[in-house]
């Protein structure tokens, strides 16, 4: 669990409800051996920062490229992504599509909504929160739309990457984060 900053606890307790240990990482040696990492929502500046004042940029690449699975949730995804727009941040490149920052509008216009019925059926019907969250657009030919809200892509995979516009540690409903160890 990448530690600079968000729902660092809300997406521990999720995992724990699906058995599964939870630690935070703040160096790159707290790489090795992980299952997966997940990169939680929070405010994408800050965390780049974060991830840039750490060293952690590369250690993260070389984690995805070696084969570890990663979640980029909301501000995760926009780290995950090949290019940020909107007030642009440095990202990781490890998914290839565009994300737009702040794309539904600020705090006040954030909101939930259920996914599409297409889509991965494991998922289907998630209830999806949305905080000034990021639109993933442009995506390359090897990323999949997992789910949709209003017919707009709200998670992808690239590989073991998956990336979300929403925040799924922010309810009961575990099936993304068990989606994530599958993998």
């Amino acid at each position: 669990m990448l530690a600079i900053q968000g729902a660092v606890d809300k997406h521990l307790q999720a995992l724990d409800r699906i058995g599964a240990r939870g630690q935070p990482v703040l160096r790159k040696e707290q790489l090795v051996g992980l299952r997966a990492l997940i990169m939680p929502g929070g405010e994408s500046t800050t965390i780049s920062k974060g991830l840039a004042r750490l060293e952690l940029y590369d250690p993260i690449r070389e984690y995805v490229r070696s084969g570890g699975a990663v979640l980029g949730t909301c501000a995760g995804a926009i780290l995950l992504a090949r290019k940020a727009e909107n007030h642009p941040v440095p990202t990781l490149g490890l998914l290839d599509v565009r994300a737009i920052r702040n794309a539904y509008g600020t705090q006040v216009d954030s909101f939930a909504a259920l996914s599409d019925t297409t889509g991965d059926p494991f998922l289907a019907g998630m209830r999806c929160v949305f905080i000034r969250a990021p639109q993933l657009d442009q995506p390359g030919p090897g990323v999949e739309v997992l789910l949709r809200v209003d017919g707009c892509p709200v998670l992808v995979r690239q590989g073991k990457v998956l990336a979300s516009t929403f925040h799924p540690e922010l309810g009961a409903d575990d099936r993304l984060h068990e989606l994530l160890l599958s993998l």
